[in-house]
């Protein structure tokens, strides 16, 4: 039966049946990796001439959606290029990605946040993987820059006295936290499970940070904003409305630098992120006592 059939005088035909392909695609009829119908199959369903089947085909291929198996094998569909796909809550995102980037035999991650927090829980699916044997990397070298101790921020601040220091006090008392508990997980993938090499290095600058980002073995740049908001949080006892950040609940923005990448933009963003990444780890950042 003929489920898109063009009428006269609508679109040339060919676009008729890409544009149901795609949409099949989008919805997930056609999931990734599914191989579409033949040549034969499609120009009867549509009512048209393999020549437009075969021209939208090509479309398709040319858009990233079907692969180009060669002579004789019909198309299958692409796995989605991380491009395409829309940003996701950063707790959900980096546990993805740091999951990925663990199968690698040497795993690097560089980090610049308010905290640790949102890379703390990102840890946990690797940590369980490194657990069970399904993931074994050689080593594993993490450096993080946070803001420091001392420096004045301008977030988080009470909303009616910027000169109260209580907000800082309790972010650095945050921060102390997850700083320890990173050093503490990153310990025991190489005590108590074995990780040849590990590494972790936390250094501080004297800035307020307004945006995060995680760099994962020098080829994938994960990058969101922190946005400022009114908030209502409990300290020593009393309850203070301040001006603080959302960190795990903000979107990243992921940026990649594989093999075969044609993203000139991504390529340059990883590589300009991993530069000024190490002009602060390499100048002005200093290391964050353990205690």
């Amino acid at each position: 039966m003929n489920r898109t059939s063009p009428a006269k005088g609508a679109r040339p035909s060919h676009e008729v049946v890409a544009a149901a392909l795609r949409e099949r695609i989008d919805s997930g009829e056609l999931p990734p990796e599914a191989r579409i119908p033949t040549q034969n199959k499609l120009a009867e369903e549509f009512g048209v001439n393999r020549t437009a089947v075969r021209q939208a085909i090509q479309d398709l291929q040319r858009q990233g959606l079907l692969t180009d198996p060669g002579r004789g094998a019909p198309p299958t569909v692409a796995r989605p290029d991380p491009s395409h796909e829309e940003p996701k809550p950063a707790g959900t995102e980096l546990a993805e990605r740091l999951y990925e980037a663990f199968r690698a035999e040497h795993v690097t991650i560089d980090t610049y946040s308010l905290t640790t927090e949102t890379l703390n829980n990102a840890l946990a699916r690797p940590h369980r993987s490194i657990v069970d044997g399904t993931i074994s990397p050689r080593s594993i070298t993490l450096r993080a820059i946070t803001p420091s101790p001392e420096a004045y921020l301008a977030l988080p601040r009470l909303i009616d006295d910027p000169n109260d220091r209580r907000p800082l006090d309790r972010l650095h008392e945050i921060q102390r936290t997850w700083s320890t508990a990173l050093r503490n997980t990153l310990g025991t993938f190489r005590n108590r499970y074995e990780v040849p090499e590990v590494s972790c290095e936390i250094r501080t600058v004297a800035a307020t940070p307004l945006h995060k980002l995680y760099i994962l073995n020098r080829t994938e740049a994960l990058m969101g904003y922190y946005q400022v908001v009114p908030d209502e949080v409990t300290y020593q006892g009393e309850t203070l409305e301040i001006f603080d950040v959302l960190g795990f609940e903000s979107s990243l923005f992921r940026f990649h630098d594989s093999p075969g990448s044609h993203d000139k933009q991504d390529v340059a963003f990883v590589g300009h992120s991993q530069a000024w990444f190490d002009s602060l780890w390499k100048t002005i950042a200093t290391p964050l006592d353990s205690d």
